[in-house]
């Protein structure tokens, strides 16, 4: 199965997710990690969520 980067929406497994992962650490996921699609993301003060149509809603 391949996973995307939930930031950048590339292949996880291709290139350098340096940069992502680091912007991860501040920012909510944007993208599916199972299937690439945008995510409806959401930001309170107390966290976020991320939704994707197919694969359910992530939370901090």
């Amino acid at each position: 199965m391949t996973t995307f980067c939930d930031r950048c929406g590339e292949q996880a497994a291709e290139g350098d997710h340096t940069a992502c992962a680091s912007a991860r650490e501040l920012e909510p996921p944007r993208f599916c990690p199972q299937c690439r699609r945008r995510m409806k993301v959401q930001v309170v003060p107390t966290g976020w969520t991320a939704t994707c149509v197919e694969h359910g809603t992530r939370s901090s």
